[in-house]
């Protein structure tokens, strides 16, 4: 089975080319002799302390998954949990609107590691995936509440201080109103997708168009997972331990990466613009390439100090650590689940 077939090919190299037309404006405003003069300054101990603490982020969110599933009964290893954390970060990262597009292609591949139902390894993932999103406001409010103490909001700050405090209300909301009414969650989600799968089964030539009692069964899975997660205090607060270790390994990152050129600056600045560019990965972008570099890069010069060309050097530095290294080692296994 491939991963990327027909449609969502097409989709995955239409982004891609978008991506590179985002990235080739961004070098080209700010001059692509100045980023390559900077990434020429890098020092090879920096670099190597890169790549460590980004597997370092990997592994921890990795056993955040590790977690999620065994609350669900169906555990893996820790290596398991981390490769196939890397295969999920690969179906983000190829596929539009991040997290939102790959998240059915990251749960197959969590239920084939883990041996479990589709449903149970969709719960996992998208728990993990929303317990990630409080470690990173929370430390992007840290660094907000630093800098209104020091510096004047420009531009780009506000708008990110906006974002970051939007979030911080509306997630909670969100997640205290859909858990309250969970049930006619479950309902309207049942009406919705039984009709169009049905109709799908319809369209595909030897295939009959699954009942609409075993659409509901398998809705009601998934929901029940989900429960069973939302009931588990130990295991919640574990994940989140080590969603909130993988944060910081990822500023971590970013921070090295400006040490690396040769810049120790405020960690602030990185609280604040990690958690800020992961939002840009909901683009209609692979992972939100182009779009992350470019929200890093804009952040980075007001709440570190350092000129445009600096900044874009440093990202690139980092998200060739976190974007392309988990991308290549969780597409080959990807490639083994998928062969599977």
């Amino acid at each position: 089975m491939s991963v990327i077939e027909g449609g969502n090919l097409r989709a995955t190299l239409v982004g891609f080319a978008g991506a590179v037309l985002v990235l080739a404006a961004l070098l080209g405003f700010v001059g692509v002799g100045k980023v390559v003069g900077s990434l020429s300054q890098a020092a090879l101990p920096g670099l190597a302390l890169v790549l460590v603490v980004a597997t370092a982020w990997l592994s921890a969110w990795g056993l955040s998954l590790r977690t999620v599933l065994s609350v669900l009964g169906a555990p893996v290893t820790a290596p398991v949990a981390v490769l196939v954390f890397a295969s999920a970060i690969f179906a983000n990262n190829v596929t539009p609107f991040g997290q939102a597009g790959g998240e059915p292609v990251s749960a197959l591949f969590v239920s084939q590691a883990a041996d479990t139902e589709y449903e149970t390894g969709l719960a996992a993932i998208a728990s993990v995936d929303a317990l990630n999103f409080v470690p990173s406001i929370a430390l992007a409010l840290v660094g907000l509440g630093y800098f209104a103490t020091q510096i004047t909001f420009g531009r780009n700050l506000a708008l990110a201080a906006a974002v970051v405090g939007g979030l911080a209300v509306a997630i909670p909301i969100a997640a205290y109103v859909g858990w309250q009414r969970r049930y006619r969650v479950e309902e309207i989600t049942v009406s919705a997708l039984t009709p169009a799968v049905q109709g799908l089964g319809r369209a595909i030539p030897g295939r009959e168009p699954p009942p609409a009692t075993a659409l509901q069964e398998r809705v009601e899975s998934f929901f029940r997972a989900v429960e069973r997660v939302a009931a588990s205090p130990h295991g919640l607060a574990t994940a989140l331990g080590f969603s909130a270790v993988g944060w910081i390994s990822l500023s971590s990152s970013l921070w090295l990466s400006l040490f690396a050129l040769g810049y120790s600056v405020t960690p602030a600045a990185v609280l604040v613009a990690v958690p800020a560019g992961a939002v840009a990965g909901v683009a209609p972008l692979p992972g939100g390439l182009g779009g992350v570099e470019a929200v890093l890069a804009a952040l980075l010069v007001p709440t570190a100090g350092v000129a445009p060309a600096t900044a874009v050097a440093a990202v690139a530095l980092h998200r060739a650590a976190t974007y392309w290294l988990p991308t290549v080692v969780g597409g080959g296994v990807a490639a083994a689940l998928a062969g599977r």
